[in-house]
């Protein structure tokens, strides 16, 4: 028994040797203990401080962002109504002149056909 006694003493001394806040009291330990938790506690709050405002700059832009590409949308559509709308007289009026063209070749058709009979006679005769 008594060389088990002597064999826990020496752990517990190299127990104490080698942690040693095992010899502090125990009020020192749950007020330090206190402290670091605060100072955790307060830069966790920060960095959550700082991601919001990061969170609310990034919002921001993007909002921003939209609200011109929202503007430049509208803007494009104006354009493409202007083209639209100078096409559409263009297209008229090429629409027309095709008319013209094609009442012409109707009126010309008769014409060359007449004309190449005449042209076949005098060169027989």
């Amino acid at each position: 028994m008594q060389g088990e006694v002597e064999q826990q003493a020496p752990m517990q001394m190299v127990l104490r040797v080698k942690h040693p806040s095992s010899l502090s009291s125990g009020s020192e330990e749950a007020s330090e203990g206190e402290g670091s938790s605060r100072s955790a506690l307060s830069v966790f709050k920060a960095k959550e401080e700082q991601i919001e405002r990061k969170k609310m700059e990034v919002r921001d832009k993007v909002f921003a962002q939209l609200g011109r590409v929202e503007e430049e949308s509208k803007r494009l559509a104006f354009i493409r109504q202007e083209l639209e709308g100078m096409a559409d007289p263009t297209r008229k009026e090429v629409e027309s002149i095709q008319r013209r063209i094609d009442t012409v070749n109707r009126q010309l058709k008769p014409l060359s056909k007449s004309c190449v009979k005449k042209v076949t006679r005098t060169s027989w005769t």
